[in-house]
């Protein structure tokens, strides 16, 4: 039996091969995360059948649920699956290009340049409208990974020197979120520091809308370009030899990485560990070839970051905590086994 299956198109010209297995676990993956969708949508204060959902999305449901459903539930759980994806997908582009199993927008920076910028705005320019959050924070993950690259730059960029100076720029980061905390009055302390759990509370169409519209552009972008870390994964000196043009690459990967991660950060707060989690399931699953890897960590992103914000809202109701702070009870005791799993490397 064939592995893989062959696929061409004369108009676009494009072929590639098709792993049956990857294909396989990718659907199953894509059913999971729509009948999660549907369960999700239906849990909370008021217990809607899942049925009922469908009617709902599909136009023909009761009034009551209407409301419910397309204002309230709805838009939450599309943004949890969109911030998970694109936190997953920003993650396995950062594991790809710097060869490290640590690697992650939360572990180098990334997120911790999110914050800080998302932290000014909330604290320092209260009147300002609230819709220019998700701009402060992509502007401050892209000048984190600009400075990064920039202070990692010695006739190249090498993954070693790129996740260690990732690393210092994190603490750093913390320590200037921790900064303006203090120096911020209380009322506005309080509100930034439930952005920097991670929440996906209060989400609009209008929010779905907008990361949708990151996504459509970035993905496509993503598998584009991402065939390239197939060749980076064998070694800069090989991957040079043949004929990849590796700093650039390397530099629309990280830009195309630091986008989906801002804008993710920037609809769902400081939402820890996803981007290091899902790649290592995905790659569990499917190996370590990108054209498998990269939607399988998307789904398994999206799933993780729904389910976890659903038990985040139903588990201790009426109070809605933060999504968060699940992902990180997951997410930490895993990175502490990466450490030790990795301590002789």
């Amino acid at each position: 039996m064939k592995k893989y299956v062959p696929f061409r198109m004369n108009k676009p010209p494009v072929s590639f091969l098709l792993d049956k297995k990857t294909a396989v676990i990718t659907i199953t993956l894509l059913i999971l995360t729509m009948i999660s969708l549907v369960v999700s949508t239906g849990l909370g204060s008021m217990k809607i059948h899942p049925l009922e959902v469908i009617k709902v999305l599909v136009g023909s449901g009761a009034e009551q649920y209407t409301v419910v459903v397309q204002s309230f539930r709805l838009p939450r759980n599309v943004i949890a699956i969109l911030v998970g994806a694109a936190l997953a997908v920003a993650g396995a582009i950062l594991q790809g290009v710097f060869r490290n199993p640590l690697a992650s927008p939360d572990i180098i920076g990334i997120t911790g340049g999110a914050s800080v910028a998302a932290i000014i705005f909330i604290t320092q320019f209260e009147k300002a409208s609230i819709h220019l959050l998700p701009v402060a924070a992509f502007l401050g993950a892209a000048t984190v990974a600009v400075l990064i690259y920039i202070l990692a730059w010695k006739r190249g960029v090498t993954p070693l020197r790129l996740v260690l100076i990732g690393v210092g720029m994190d603490f750093a980061m913390h320590g200037l979120t921790t900064l303006f905390l203090v120096i911020s009055h209380i009322h506005l302390t309080s509100k930034a520091k439930i952005w920097l759990t991670g929440t996906l509370y209060g989400t609009t169409w209008n929010n779905v809308s907008i990361m949708l519209l990151w996504m459509l552009v970035l993905i496509p972008l993503t598998f584009v370009f991402g065939r390239n870390v197939n060749v980076q994964q064998l070694g800069d000196e090989i991957a040079t030899g043949v004929g990849s043009e590796l700093q650039r690459h390397r530099v629309i990967l990280l830009t195309i990485s630091v986008a989906l991660a801002g804008s993710a950060i920037a609809f769902g707060g400081n939402i820890a560990f996803v981007g290091l989690l899902a790649p290592h399931i995905a790659r569990k699953l499917v190996g370590s070839a990108f054209g498998g890897l990269l939607p399988v960590s998307a789904l398994i992103g999206a799933l993780m970051v729904m389910l976890a914000d659903l038990v985040a809202r139903t588990a201790f109701a009426p109070m809605d905590v933060p999504v968060g702070i699940f992902t990180s009870a997951i997410g930490a005791p895993f990175f502490i086994y990466l450490l030790y799993k990795n301590q002789n490397r």
